[in-house]
């Protein structure tokens, strides 16, 4: 059961970055008046939320690895260390962002693109949620068990690698 649930994130997130980039390149198709990729706030927006991505299909792909091999799930100490420092680049993103869309907000002023600053701004609030996911607290609840868990505490769960981070400590 955890075997697949492994398999099931990390194909799910490796599955995820690959559809967005065909998603990005139909919306732009689809839809020029967006000037998505002329937008830096789109590029870099889309750019944290692929690296997040990344980063969660390494991490469930790491521990389903092991658990397969070693038949334990534990992740490999080498993983947590190098997403421990890539979490450095993930807040450093997080905080330089809002300064792109300042920059595209002045750049194309008066005739903003309101849909694709906005439609950024949407990838930069998930990619927002998917760092607090990973790193912090675990936002999705799609199992009966995750569920059952909600309503017995009434409260949210640490996230998997936050406990990977205080089991290196």
């Amino acid at each position: 059961m955890l075997e697949t649930r492994l398999s099931y994130l990390y194909t799910g997130e490796s599955m995820a970055v690959v559809s967005f980039i065909f998603v990005s390149f139909l919306l732009n198709k689809a839809f020029p008046q967006l000037h998505l990729f002329s937008l830096i706030s789109f590029w870099a927006s889309f750019f944290l939320l692929e690296l997040l991505l990344v980063q969660g299909s390494v991490y469930w792909y790491a521990k389903w690895r092991r658990l397969k091999k070693e038949n334990i799930s534990v992740t490999p100490v080498r993983i947590v260390k190098r997403l421990k420092n890539l979490q450095k680049w993930d807040i450093g993103l997080i905080i330089v962002l809002p300064f792109m869309f300042v920059f595209d907000f002045f750049k194309w002023y008066p005739s903003l693109p309101f849909g694709g600053l906005s439609l950024s701004g949407f990838i930069y609030l998930f990619a927002i949620l998917e760092y607090i996911n990973y790193f912090h607290i675990q936002l999705s609840y799609d199992q009966l068990s995750d569920i059952k868990y909600l309503i017995k505490s009434k409260r949210l769960k640490q996230a998997c690698l936050r406990k990977d981070f205080e089991r290196m400590i």
